[in-house]
């Protein structure tokens, strides 16, 4: 079984303890919905996992309150209440209640807002949100590192071009040529490397660049 199948078995197993019985077919329909999406299949893992409070509950949508740079703060919209997660290919960070938003004075800064009022105020009204698209049907979102159209990849990222050559940036040889090196063995030969590419001029992500998706397996296909 691959990884995104066993993700998906689990959650349903932990579904039959955590949703109300009257609710598991919604609950269900909403995991088919995200079958693919890592980042809200983690989120279902983990609210399923240690329901925040502490009864029995379920997802009924989720809703994308504020993204940057492959960061995303998501609202899990449940039967009771709404909840903020912070999440990322890097992970997932529980914050607590959507009507409470943001406390973290750094991640006000990072997204944008004023200050904790102006947070509040967006995540006071969750109907106004949009509803979070799975990674797969959003052309305008990178399938690997979730960078939007006009950002930046996460360094790394299968998905990104190189600038000098044009094709798939961890597959070229640009990387030791510029280098001069047969491998990159440091965090100082990789922090070169990113100075030679911002100097270059690094390839946001847009949507021409998308990759097939895989069904099952990795989660992207480089033709």
């Amino acid at each position: 079984m691959d990884d995104g199948a066993g993700r998906r078995e689990d959650i349903r197993k932990l579904m039959e303890y955590a949703v109300p019985e009257e609710r598991l077919a919604e609950a269900l329909d909403l995991l088919e919905i995200y079958r693919h999406d890592r980042l809200v299949l983690d989120l279902l893992h983990e609210f399923y996992s240690f329901l925040p409070e502490a009864r029995r509950d379920w997802i009924r949508e989720i809703r994308l309150v504020v993204r940057r740079q492959g960061v995303l703060l998501l609202a899990a919209m449940t039967g009771n209440d709404g909840y903020l997660y912070l999440v990322s290919s890097e992970g997932l960070d529980f914050q607590g209640l959507l009507a409470e938003g943001l406390w973290d004075p750094e991640l006000l800064d990072f997204f944008g807002f004023a200050d904790r009022d102006d947070c509040q105020r967006l995540c006071g009204s969750p109907e106004e949100l949009s509803i979070y698209v799975p990674m797969d049907g959003d052309r305008d979102v990178c399938p690997a590192c979730h960078a939007a159209s006009g950002e930046l990849h996460e360094l790394g990222c299968p998905v990104e071009l190189c600038p000098w050559c044009g094709g798939q940036l961890i597959n070229c040889s640009c990387r030791f040529d510029k280098l001069e090196l047969d491998k990159l063995s440091s965090e100082q030969d990789l922090v070169r490397f990113e100075e030679m590419l911002n100097e270059q001029g690094r390839i946001p992500y847009s949507p021409e660049q998308r990759p097939s998706f895989a069904d099952e397996g990795s989660g992207v296909i480089i033709d």
